[in-house]
């Protein structure tokens, strides 16, 4: 009996699947940490004798090449993707057998230009719908990220793309896609299901609500925001031919060693919890909490290529967060170095700055010296409202700003205080004076702070 297993990957809002019928198995769109694949079809006692991408990802390296080489699967890519390596070339139509599945290849273009998605079926009847980024729950993938020139075409050949699934696919089989969980490969909120059918997308789906193919595109194209720079790396990547995956350990640094790499400028990156860097780390490092949104702020705000060293309370949390960023083709590790941070700082001691919410900050406003404050969001946030005499610096943006900022007191702020906390590490590396604002943003209007570009 068909079975859908979710890999999921939350750092990145994505999720792979493992198909199978009890005794082989279709696995779609893995990321690049295999060994989470193998051991799933271990333990369902399965083999996998099919790989597949939906299509070529710009979010995050893939690992479909090394899983079918390791396991000796058919890896399954679209004939017009360029890719260097071997693979079985599939087009729209486009069928195989999984042990007692077929599986069915439909041209789904939009989010990229040759995007598959794959029916899945079983006693001749379809049963599960994998649309990795095109058909998402409540939306559809972003159709900006191949440039400007080609947003137009990619968003109607989207609205197309999903109507001719709703044609084609009964309402009671169950959509599965890739993105959608946090990925900014969404192009706009999806509906935050976990699990839905066609029925269900019928209802409620951007590119089957909106009957007008215009609308679609302006509605499509309004709610496309910022999204990381190193996505510009990665479907060259998995063009190529992604390397095997290799979590050896990065070399651990003895505290000298550690200061040393910092005295250099090298990218020293606390795992530690935001407030607790706050109280104290070692200056000119960065702090970037390990949590869900640990890679993709990292790897938006690194120089590509940079290599970087980590700052962990155990080598255990250094592997944790050494898997979340190969997942990211940020393979280069200068080392790690473990353990209390007074200890590592050594004579030279701990640097730290203050926390506060935006109450603290609405009362030093309205003293006699009222100090900068910095908003780090996206552009799209900034728009809907901002705090009246802030200055607006998007995080991926501040390294190369930070030389311009004022000395004096400087209070960042962003949506939740993550990036925040980001960003008042970037700005102490500095050499300037920050104020975290460790606070959801939906506290700041009742907090009296004056308000500007709200309705």
């Amino acid at each position: 009996m068909l079975e859908v297993l979710t890999i999921e990957t939350p750092g990145l809002g994505d999720r792979s699947y493992l198909v199978h019928d009890g005794k082989v198995a279709l696995v779609v769109d893995p990321q690049r940490d295999i060994d989470r694949v193998l051991d799933l079809a271990a333990s369902a006692g399965v083999t996998i004798t099919h790989v597949a991408e939906t299509h070529i990802h710009n979010d995050y390296i893939s690992g479909g090449l090394d899983l079918a080489r390791r396991t000796g699967a058919t890896y399954l890519v679209h004939a017009e993707d360029d890719v260097e390596y071997e693979r079985e070339p599939v087009t729209d139509g486009a069928s195989a057998k999984v042990g007692a599945l077929t599986v069915q290849a439909i041209a789904t273009p939009g989010h990229t230009h040759h995007h598959l998605s794959y029916l899945v079926g079983e006693g001749g009847e379809p049963k599960a719908l994998f649309t990795g980024g095109s058909l998402l729950y409540g939306s559809v993938g972003r159709t900006d990220l191949l440039g400007e020139r080609k947003t137009d075409r990619l968003s109607r050949d989207q609205f197309r793309s999903v109507r001719r699934l709703a044609s084609m696919v009964p309402g009671e089989v169950e959509v599965w896609p890739t993105h959608g969980f946090g990925s900014f490969c969404s192009s706009a909120k999806t509906s935050g299901a976990h699990r839905g059918t066609m029925a269900d997308e019928s209802k409620s789906n951007l590119a089957l609500t909106i009957q007008d193919e215009d609308e679609f595109v302006a509605q499509l194209l309004s709610g496309l925001t910022a999204y990381p720079r190193y996505y510009a790396h990665m479907s060259p990547i998995n063009l190529s031919g992604p390397a095997p995956l290799d979590l050896t350990p990065p070399g651990e640094l003895d505290a000298d060693q550690l200061r040393s790499q910092i005295r250099a400028g090298r990218w020293v990156v606390d795992l530690n919890k935001r407030q607790a860097y706050a109280r104290g780390h070692l200056p000119g490092t960065i702090s970037v909490e390990l949590g869900k949104q640990f890679a993709t702020y990292l790897g938006w705000v690194l120089p590509w290529g940079t290599p970087v060293t980590l700052i962990g309370d155990s080598m255990q949390e250094v592997a944790e967060a050494q898997r979340e960023l190969v997942r990211i083709g940020i393979d280069r590790l200068g080392g790690a170095a473990t353990g209390d941070r007074a200890e590592l700082a050594g004579e030279q001691g701990l640097a730290g700055y203050p926390v506060a919410d935006f109450k603290a900050l609405a009362e030093v406003l309205a003293g006699d010296h009222p100090p900068l404050v910095l908003d780090v969001r996206r552009d799209d946030e900034r728009a809907g409202g901002w705090i009246a005499g802030s200055i607006h610096v998007p995080l991926p943006d501040l390294v190369d700003y930070v030389e311009e900022l004022p000395h004096g007191p400087i209070w960042v702020h962003c949506a939740s205080g993550f990036r925040a906390s980001v960003a008042a590490s970037i700005i102490s590396r500095g050499g300037k004076q920050p104020v975290h604002i460790d606070d959801e943003w939906t506290q700041a209007a009742g907090a009296g702070l004056t308000m500007e570009g709200t309705e």
